[in-house]
Parts: C-alpha cells; sequence; structure tokens
C-alpha cells in the first residue's frame, strides 16, 4: 500500500488537475454562451429586416426582382 504522503500528494495533483479542467470548461461556456447571444440577437434582426422589406409594398411601375435574383 501507498504510503499517506504519497497518497496525499497524488489526490492534490488530481485535484489541481480538475480545477483547471473544471475553469477550462466554465470560461469555454461563457465564451459560446456570449457568441450564442450574438448570433440570437443578428437572427432576430435579420428576421425583422425581413419582415420588414415584406410588408413594404412595390412601386408601381417598379417589378419585383426575379425569383434567382
Amino acid at each position: 500500500m501507498a504510503e499517506p504522503d504519497t497518497r496525499l500528494t497524488d489526490l492534490e495533483i488530481r485535484l489541481a488537475h480538475q480545477e483547471r479542467t473544471i475553469d477550462d470548461l466554465s470560461r469555454t461556456v461563457a465564451e459560446q454562451w456570449a457568441r450564442v447571444d450574438l448570433l440570437t440577437r443578428q437572427v432576430a434582426a435579420l428576421n425583422e429586416r425581413l419582415r420588414e422589406m415584406a410588408e413594404r409594398p412595390t412601386a408601381p411601375g417598379e417589378e419585383p426582382p426575379p425569383p434567382h435574383y
């Protein structure tokens, strides 16, 4: 059986690695949350612009663009 000091040292090393992993994961989640939030706001803005464009009537004599445009 391993010496108590060796076991304690091994546990401290494992704990240090786990804490670093948790910090890295936390940082990654925070960064991804910021990206998701930004993308959500961009999609909402694009949806609003699309809605406004769909509601805007076409001026008389002005033809809508062809479907492939």
